[in-house]
């Protein structure tokens, strides 16, 4: 309890500390001194609570030991000690102490407990006797906030003090003795003196006090010892009392050195598989190569928990000498051993390992040649030569690792044995794993332009099926060569083809695309590539960086081409989505086109809107008539029947100098800050002005608000 306590004061002081070094740095001295005299002033005044608790708040910034004084006053105030505290705690004077001193003679109950815990936090040397006087103080709570105050301060006289203390105090005292003890120790021990840490650790761990206390000294008494700690250690790992097994797991991970790895290691001989486990865990953690050979010899125990658990940790300091044992158990018949062995071998580190994997790779057979093959692609080890080698197994299973294993790890020049593989498969049944394998290895290429050549040199000798194959890979691997294959193979006359080229190229990757969409847009004789091509086109102008004049002439074109409505929309709504001027002209032209006209004017006063009150802006929409307004709303209401809700605030709020009014929410009732009516179609009514003529309009659930303009 103290201890939480005093380390949240901790923080505090620390984060006044910052403040005040930052505030001062930032003014000099003169203005400093005029604010803490004013701060001063207001103590000294009959001011209020509230603006001296301020005013103490401050002086933990500006105060000095000017100040000490006036908040000395109000130590033994209910309501202001502790505001008058945190200044104290604050100031870097030695008046700030003597003050927190003196009071400890004054107070009683709650109010010297908290003058106590100050001086804990200042670390007050010269309170050592004043702290120890309070040891024997009739209130328990009193005399523990004065052992805890003496740890804090820890120096060799305030040790003494609670040594002394720690076999004389009461029982509901000795505990808070017990942790002003370990809090000297952790001090001598951070200091480098462990053996004198170690002998107050040890009397703490004698005593008679709460178990929190002795757990706490335990794990000092080990630390402190360093190696010679390691038998007290396992005492903890062996225990059958819980909290002090648990700190022995917790400690372990803590102490250093080879002596404690291995005496944590021989104990997995000694325990049940479920401690066995937990400490192998342990020695995961502690990351010493040490470690290793009991770890891999738990690999091959008897239980499979042990096994499992070890496999797990392995892989943090092994190296290739666990590689046999790995590769044996990864194909057990124990489908979750090998799991694990194998998950194990993908994770391990190092060229030696992969030396180590290939090795037994021309010997091996069946299950140990499919799992070599399968780490072989998992862990992108170059075995090329012996993998195109296993393509001809009879194993079907073999085959198909092997294939997947080449479009991991495969070079460049190799491609051409994953194309014959994949268009021409000598098993029939190899077919769908050669055509992934060709995927997986072009993707990664890294000469896309030169793979995409042989790819596409490929297609001429293709069947049908296997062309679609190509042209989809091609799609995948993108680049100049590819593009021009695919649009070529969109222009030509197999309607399979084409299909597969405006497919891939409608999800192109870059705005390289553009030109090719366009055009097969324009000039495609079928609806549906048309179709496909200018949404293609489209969604090019929407998803990529760009300049507002580069998009606003590719929302042109497309505008220009488009032969629906359904297309010629959603350029319209790339053009609000990235409101600029160029995208305003556009839309502004697009209302010359009768059937596009309602929409792209609603585009172009959002598009506005969202511009603000620009010339240009007003300009442009003078031409379709909408020129800028004086627009009032007069009452606005949102809701069905008697349940409706007064939105006039909301909506004045949104207005601008436009009959369009855009809401920050699409939602109406996020907008309008709830649902009047749940469950029911709403409707928004508004009263307006235009330019002093009334109007009124009646708007459904979410709907655009756009207010006729008046006759």
């Amino acid at each position: 309890m103290f201890k939480t306590r005093l380390f949240i004061l901790f923080a505090l002081v620390a984060a006044m500390g910052m403040v005040a070094a930052f505030a001062t740095a930032a003014e000099d001295a003169q203005t400093v001194a005029e604010k803490e005299a004013k701060l001063i002033a207001v103590l000294a005044s009959d001011a209020p609570g509230a603006q001296k608790a301020i005013a103490c708040k401050e002086l933990a910034i500006y105060g000095s030991g000017k100040a000490a004084p006036e908040l000395a006053k109000l130590l033994a105030n209910e309501q202001l000690a502790s505001w008058a505290r945190i200044a104290l705690e604050a100031i870097p004077a030695p008046e700030a102490d003597a003050a927190l001193r003196d009071a400890v003679a004054k107070l009683d109950g709650r109010l010297l407990i908290g003058t106590i815990n100050s001086i804990g936090v200042r670390r007050d040397t010269k309170a050592v006797d004043v702290l120890a006087g309070r040891l024997a103080d009739k209130n328990a709570d009193v005399a523990s906030a004065a052992a805890v105050a003496l740890g804090h301060i820890g120096d060799a006289a305030a040790t003494k003090v609670l040594r002394a203390a720690l076999a004389s105090a009461s029982d509901d005292v000795r505990s808070a003795v017990a942790e002003g003890c370990i809090l000297c120790a952790e001090k001598l021990m951070n200091a480098g003196s462990g053996k004198d840490a170690a002998k107050i650790y040890d009397e703490v761990r004698t005593a008679k006090v709460a178990k929190p206390r002795l757990i706490e000294a335990t794990r000092g008494a080990i630390l402190a010892r360093k190696s010679a700690g390691v038998p007290l250690l396992i005492e903890q790992i062996r225990s059958p009392d819980k909290a002090f097994y648990y700190i022995g797991l917790s400690t372990a991970r803590e102490l250093p050195g080879r002596e404690a790895t291995e005496a944590i290691a021989a104990e997995l001989a000694n325990v049940g598989e479920d401690h066995a486990a937990v400490l192998l865990m342990v020695l995961g953690d502690r990351n010493d190569p040490a470690a290793a050979p009991a770890v891999l010899k738990a690999v091959k125990s008897n239980s499979k928990r042990i096994r499992i658990a070890a496999m797990g940790v392995l892989g943090k300091f092994a190296d290739d000498a666990s590689v046999p044992t790995l590769l044996e158990t990864a194909v057990d018949d124990d489908a979750e051993l090998a799991q694990a062995a194998k998950a194990t071998l993908i994770g391990l580190k190092g060229g030696k390992v992969d030396a180590a994997i290939t090795a037994d790779l021309t010997k091996a057979e069946g299950k140990s040649l499919l799992m070599l093959i399968e780490l072989i692609g998992a862990r992108r080890i170059e075995a090329t030569a012996a993998l195109i080698k296993s393509l001809d197994h009879e194993d079907a299973n073999i085959r198909a690792a092997a294939l997947a294993a080449l479009g991991e790890t495969a070079a460049q020049k190799y491609l051409g044995v994953l194309i014959a593989r994949a268009l021409d498969p000598k098993h029939g049944d190899d077919a769908p794993a050669a055509q992934r394998a060709l995927k997986a290895a072009a993707v990664r290429m890294p000469d896309r332009e030169s793979c995409a050549a042989e790819l596409s040199a490929a297609l001429a000798k293709a069947s049908p099926a296997n062309k679609t194959l190509l042209l989809e890979i091609l799609g995948a691997v993108a680049g100049e060569k590819a593009l021009a294959t695919l649009a070529a193979a969109a222009r030509g006359d197999d309607d399979a083809l084409k299909d597969t080229a405006t497919r891939m190229l409608g999800a192109w990757m870059s705005v390289d695309a553009g030109p090719v969409l366009l055009n097969l847009a324009k000039n495609t004789k079928e609806e549906k590539y048309q179709i496909r091509a200018l949404r293609g086109y489209i969604r090019l102008a929407r998803q990529f960086a760009k300049t507002p004049a580069q998009r606003a002439e590719m929302c042109n074109r497309a505008l220009d081409t488009a032969q629906r409505d359904d297309e010629r929309e959603l350029v319209l709504q790339v053009l609000e989505l990235y409101p600029s001027i160029d995208g305003l002209k556009v839309a502004v032209k697009a209302t010359k086109n009768d059937k596009l006209k309602a929409e792209a004017t609603k585009s172009a006063l959002v598009i506005a809107q969202k511009l603000g009150g620009k010339a240009d802006t007003k300009e442009l929409l003078a031409e379709i008539g909408h020129a800028a307004v004086k627009l009032e709303i007069v009452k606005a209401e949102y809701g069905a029947g008697d349940r409706k809700k007064d939105v006039t605030a909301e909506l004045r709020k949104a207005a601008r100098d436009l009959p369009l009014i855009s809401l920050p929410s699409d939602n109406f009732n996020s907008a309008f800050g709830g649902d009047p009516a749940p469950g029911v179609q709403k409707q928004l009514r508004v009263q307006y002005k235009i330019n002093g003529a009334a109007g009124e309009a009646t708007f459904a659930e979410n709907a655009m608000i756009l207010l006729p303009v008046p006759k």
